[in-house]
Order: C-alpha cells, then sequence, then structure tokens
C-alpha cells in the first residue's frame, strides 16, 4: 500500500502528528530575497509551513498546515534563524477550504491581521490568470526551508530546485485514489536534484515564471523516490473560491 504524507514539521514543543519539517533536498542555498512572495508560517518562533503572498493581506498555503496554536507569518526572510532587519511578522487567522480532507481540496488562505508593507524584500505574486495546461517535461521551480541533504537536516536558510512536470495519467497509475487530475499537478524529479520533502508544504510551484501549485504530497518513507512524484494543488481549480475569500 502506499503512503502518501502532507509535509508539515513536527517539533517536540508542538502537537502535530506524522510531519516532518519543510525544505528542499538537493538543489541550492536560493539569492537572499530573490523569491520576496515566499513566507515562512511559524508557531512560537518554529517553521512549520511555506507559504505564498498574493495580495497584501493574504497568504497561500495548503490546508493540512493549519494549526490549533495562533500562527505567526514571516514575510521578507533568507535565513529563519535570524531577526533580519528585511522581516516583517504578522499574525493571521485560517480559512481553510470547506470541502478540505486530508489530500484533496488541499488549500487555506491566511488572512493578515495588518497589511505587509511590500518593498524590495516582500512582493505578492500573481495568481494565474488561465487554466493553462502545463506540458510534461517543463521545469518548474520549489522553494523552501527545512530538511535538506542525505541526513535530512532542516536549513536555515531558502532553498531552491527544479522539478519537472509529469503526465497526469503517470501520477494517477501511482498515486490512486490520492490524485485528482482535476485539482491537482504532480511533478517528477532526480535524486541528485532533489526537490521538495516532508514539510515543504504551502511553498510554490512556478512554471514559466508563473505561480500554478501549492505543494501538498510526497512519499512518506522517502520523499526522494523518483518512483513517487511530488503532488501539488492546482491553484487554477481553486480560483473562485480564493477570490470570493479575498473580497470578503
Amino acid at each position: 500500500m502506499i503512503h502518501a504524507f502532507c509535509i508539515i514539521f513536527v517539533f517536540q514543543l508542538l502537537s502535530l502528528t506524522g510531519a516532518m519539517e519543510s525544505s528542499i533536498v538537493g538543489g541550492k542555498v536560493a539569492k537572499p530575497h530573490s523569491r520576496p512572495y515566499m513566507a515562512s508560517l511559524q508557531i512560537r518562533g518554529q517553521h512549520i509551513c511555506g507559504g505564498i503572498l498574493i495580495r497584501e493581506d493574504f497568504v497561500l498555503t495548503a490546508a493540512h498546515c493549519k494549526h490549533p496554536e495562533q500562527t505567526t507569518v514571516v514575510l521578507g526572510a533568507h535565513n529563519i534563524t535570524k531577526e533580519e532587519k528585511s522581516q516583517q511578522r504578522i499574525e493571521a487567522e485560517y480559512i481553510t477550504h470547506p470541502k478540505y480532507k486530508e489530500y484533496d481540496y488541499d488549500i487555506m488562505l491566511l488572512k493578515l491581521k495588518k497589511k505587509a508593507t511590500l518593498n524590495e524584500y516582500v512582493k505578492t505574486i500573481g495568481l494565474p490568470k488561465k487554466d493553462k495546461k502545463i506540458k510534461a517535461n517543463i521545469k518548474c521551480d520549489v522553494a523552501g526551508w527545512g530538511l535538506t541533504g542525505d541526513e535530512r537536516h532542516p536549513s536555515n536558510v531558502l532553498r531552491e530546485t527544479t522539478e519537472k512536470m509529469q503526465f497526469s495519467f503517470e501520477c494517477k497509475n501511482i498515486w490512486e485514489t490520492h490524485f485528482n487530475s482535476e485539482r491537482m499537478l504532480c511533478t517528477k524529479f532526480t535524486k541528485k536534484e532533489g526537490g521538495v520533502c516532508q514539510g515543504d508544504s504551502g511553498g510554490p510551484l512556478i512554471c514559466n515564471t508563473k505561480l500554478h501549485g501549492i505543494t501538498a504530497f510526497t512519499y512518506s518513507d522517502d520523499c526522494n523516490n523518483p518512483k513517487y512524484p511530488h503532488v501539488f494543488t492546482k491553484i487554477h481549480f481553486f480560483l473562485p473560491w480564493i477570490k470570493k475569500v479575498m473580497q470578503g
């Protein structure tokens, strides 16, 4: 039986279940502040998930990143273990998709309690306007903080790598009932290049410089096993819900 794994971090001080932290296995350290839309979702100062700033007052992330404690969104960060002058820390409230259940409809908005200040370190990224089919084998960017390398140690700094779009039917063959091609995208990757791992949840999938997906789940036993494609929530499917929430 295949075990999918939604990917957030579990700290001993937290009451999260079945989780590990977010980051890129392999890849490289991102140029500081080159992805100013990236958000770090934190509980008691500890990173649990990634997020994407889509408006001054809204961050897009995965629904399974919801936590019973107060979440702080950290924007403008490169090294999440330091109090960089570029960082903005803003508390937020959860708005989870009403149909979210385990792996499906895995999308959530965070309403920031005050608007972010947009500058060279903090910028929004646009939502996809059309349901443009991304061809298989197109290279897409992923990024995140946390577990990396052979020992899966957390990374203090933002890391990034590329993964290639996979045919939906291949993902359906492998993930079976876990995968829904209408609401999900998937990628293939190599052990050398690596990709998202336990915890990179909520971070972006960017293809042809456009935002298309939200990191959702990987194979639970080994996130870096190329036999099991990585799965992302397909943002375009959820545009009506996103716009409705943001319009209040």
